[in-house]
């Protein structure tokens, strides 16, 4: 697919994102949508609190707060003690403390900085149990924050702008989860890596050399790193390796897909205040924004 298609494609794939995604999360936001009640409603009663109840600012604030430390110390206790935990099949040892702690700050704040080789550092659960659960829940309160905020804008006597946790479970169960899902199954059809098996052992008979090939659960860490605006890839090359991302189409899916919610929340937030045309306006700042630097890019 040459450069020009390849834009108009993205442009398409994004528009319909803008409309149907964009939708989407204001009736699951708005708590229309509850297709998933069934596994909805267990998390609210494991974590004590009733949905129906909102939450003023302070409140909700505090509630991010404290929910984020606990997913920081969570990450870094992972990361330390993985060298006594299962699904290490390198028998890597724990990740230094300093390490450690940038890393689980970085992917519970969603600024995911990677200072790090994953494929030689981090352990099969420190990937999935930490990093790739971050991606999913620190994507889920980035989302729950633009629409606590939407909500401010838009109840404007209102003294109380939703629930924290109904927000995080509703936008991790219903927006992030299937979507994960589904775009999983296709990187790994498209050869990207998903197995909980060891590296591969290679004997060049030519050149007598040995080489190992690292393996791992590489494309349900992709497809969220890619839909939740996050960054650090399961391996140092991140997107630029061939397991990660083999293919044309995985490449497009992953540019789509780091972009769709971004776009959809502009939508969403026009539904949300009861004009689209703002929402239209913030959606075409953004446009004029990322156009100029992708023909600066282009030259």
């Amino acid at each position: 697919m040459g450069f020009t298609w390849t834009v108009v494609a993205l442009i398409v794939v994004l528009a319909i994102a803008w409309r149907f995604l964009g939708s989407y999360m204001v009736s699951v936001y708005e708590g229309r949508t509850r297709w998933l009640a069934f596994a909805e409603r267990p998390v609210y009663r494991l974590i004590g609190i009733d949905p129906a109840a909102e939450q003023p600012w302070p409140r909700y604030a505090a509630s991010m707060i404290v929910f984020s430390g606990v997913a920081i110390g969570a990450s870094y206790l992972i990361f330390r003690l993985q060298g006594h935990l299962p699904f290490n099949p390198q028998h890597l040892p724990g990740v230094t403390p300093a390490l450690a702690w940038n890393t689980a700050v970085s992917f519970v704040t969603n600024t995911n900085w990677q200072a790090y080789s994953g494929e030689t550092t981090m352990s099969y659960l420190s990937q999935m149990g930490a990093l790739a659960v971050q991606n999913f829940l620190s994507a889920a309160v980035g989302i729950a924050v633009a629409v606590a905020l939407i909500r401010g804008f838009s109840r404007k006597s209102s003294k109380t702008i939703g629930n924290f946790w109904v927000d995080l479970v509703r936008g991790t169960l219903y927006v992030l989860l299937p979507s994960a899902f589904v775009f999983a199954i296709v990187f790994v059809a498209q050869g990207a890596l998903q197995t909980l098996a060891g590296p591969v052992h290679i004997q060049d008979l030519l050149n007598g050399v040995k080489q190992v090939v690292p393996r791992g659960p590489v494309a349900s860490q992709e497809v969220i790193k890619q839909l939740g605006t996050n960054g650090g890839g399961f391996f140092n090359a991140n997107g630029a390796d061939p397991f990660e991302n083999p293919t044309g189409l995985t490449n497009f899916l992953s540019i789509s897909l780091i972009l769709c919610i971004p776009v959809g929340l502009t939508y969403t937030f026009g539904k949300m205040v009861g004009s689209v045309r703002q929402g239209a306006a913030i959606l075409g700042v953004m446009a004029i924004i990322f156009g100029s630097w992708l023909a600066i890019a282009s030259v």
